[in-house]
């Protein structure tokens, strides 16, 4: 969620009953993000939580020390070892959450003293690996259960109404981190050509690849991948992860050029596989709102049953 979750959209979930977390993104490594400072004074004294890349945060470690001066509830680790940071995060009270998309990244986050490990599917958007949420989900509960059963677990890739999140719960999981349907929600600051792009799409129009990395010279480890919505870039390069790897670096002038003008034939649109259950651009509070009800609804009268009545209805 980083260039996505500002201050508006943490506040937003936060005041709606979740925890919204700032998407802190390359810690300004690679500059061209958004001013944290201004967006973390929106979040006005909210329980609030900051993501960060982790590998990223490794080269601008300033970046932990000057967020942790506005006291986060929790601080979000993800794609990289969280322990060099953990006593920081402890030492200041917050809670260390890591995210986790292999049983060796959650070792990695207990041997940090995770408080919270989210364990996240290959079906999310933006960076992830390989493993499906539906399976990882339930193996990783098994896990936590024998080795740390303190540590939350919370579900993340796909989920983007109230039956991802009842199916995440039966899964074992204690809730979920949503990234794509808050993507596009009226307070993301996501371009609203792009949650027009991602409106029209489905599933089926995203694509995960580590080429486009490579040309755009972000030294992203090679174990992760991105999974964006499909465009002229990503049909001549997706397929060729080789090529683009001996070209690294080389598209790094054009693409920022492409952001800049938003020229989304090349500039990439970051969404999940959950862009085909994506249909509108509504306020944070009422996807919360939505997503709960739904999922109370399915727990209590029984998933197939219910979906059988609303799909009638609809």
């Amino acid at each position: 969620m980083a260039l996505v979750a500002g201050g508006r959209l943490a506040a937003a979930v936060s005041d709606a009953g979740g925890l919204g977390i700032l998407g802190g993104g390359y810690a300004g490594a690679l500059g061209g993000e958004p001013d944290l400072e201004k967006e973390l004074a929106l979040v006005g004294g909210r329980k609030f939580g900051l993501g960060f890349i982790t590998w990223a945060l490794d080269r601008a470690p300033q970046a932990l020390d000057d967020v942790l001066k506005h006291s986060p509830y929790c601080v979000f680790l993800s794609f990289g070892e969280p322990k060099p940071h953990a006593k920081k995060i402890r030492d200041s009270r917050a809670k260390l959450v890591c995210q986790a998309q292999s049983l060796r990244h959650v070792e990695q986050a207990l041997d940090a003293g995770a408080d919270a490990i989210v364990a996240q599917g290959t079906e999310a958007g933006g960076h992830g690996a390989a493993r499906s949420t539906l399976p990882l989900v339930p193996e990783v509960a098994d896990y936590l259960v024998k080795r740390a059963p303190q540590t939350l677990l919370l579900a993340a890739g796909g989920i983007a109404d109230g039956r991802g999140l009842a199916a995440a719960l039966m899964l074992g999981a204690d809730g979920v981190v949503i990234g794509t349907r808050f993507w596009a929600s009226a307070e993301a600051l996501t371009p609203q050509a792009m949650t027009d792009r991602a409106v029209r799409a489905t599933g089926d129009d995203t694509v995960r690849t580590k080429a486009i990395d490579a040309l755009r010279g972000v030294p992203w480890p090679p174990e992760f991948s991105f999974r964006v919505l499909k465009n002229k870039f990503t049909d001549e390069w997706a397929h060729r992860e080789a090529d683009a790897v001996r070209a690294r670096g080389s598209l790094a002038s054009a693409y920022a050029e492409a952001r800049a003008k938003q020229d989304l034939d090349i500039y990439l649109t970051v969404a999940g596989e959950a862009a085909g259950l994506l249909h509108d651009r509504p306020s944070a509070s009422s996807i919360i709102e939505n997503m709960v009800a739904q999922a109370e609804s399915l727990l209590k009268r029984g998933g197939s049953l219910d979906f059988r009545v609303s799909r009638a209805a609809s």
